[in-house]
């Protein structure tokens, strides 16, 4: 999918601050997954398909797929928002299309309306296989500005 002039690469402080926010999601490394991208309102992670990460069937679990896709959209949000905020989410709704197979999956979370409170993302996930994507779930998130706070989770 082409880049929009609204989703251009981040500047390198946002890029920084995203990737160190990142490192400290226990959950994301935990997972495996990692983020490839980063733009003004648009974010991916890549997540590798792993016994680890399966369900019985051998897809990766429905969980799996929704925490990378809840993870993609807040960070895409992140991005538009100054040092000293974060993010937490209000709700969101995913839809799975189909079964989440490949050798990875790629989740793209995309800002559709910035707000200076709430701010509403776009949330897609892909089966890649071969360097062909299959659109595996898609959904919609809302998010919630917050001021940065230190310390007020333990970790």
């Amino acid at each position: 999918m082409p880049e929009r002039p609204e989703h251009a690469e981040a500047s390198p402080g946002t890029q920084a601050r995203i990737r160190e926010s990142f490192a400290r999601q226990g959950l994301m490394r935990h997972l495996g997954a990692r983020i490839t991208h980063i733009a003004r309102g648009r974010v991916h992670i890549t997540l590798p398909n792993r016994p680890e990460v399966s369900q019985q069937h051998g897809y990766v679990h429905a969980g799996a797929t929704s925490a990378i896709a809840d993870t993609a959209g807040g960070y895409a949000a992140l991005t538009l928002f100054p040092e000293g905020t974060e993010v937490l989410t209000v709700e969101y709704k995913i839809n799975l299309l189909a079964p989440a197979a490949g050798d990875h999956l790629e989740a793209i979370g995309t800002v559709l309306k910035p707000g200076r409170t709430l701010t509403v993302c776009r949330l897609e996930v892909f089966g890649v296989q071969d360097g062909e994507s299959t659109l595996v779930a898609t959904g919609q998130q809302t998010l919630i500005r917050i001021a940065d706070q230190p310390g007020a989770a333990p970790r």
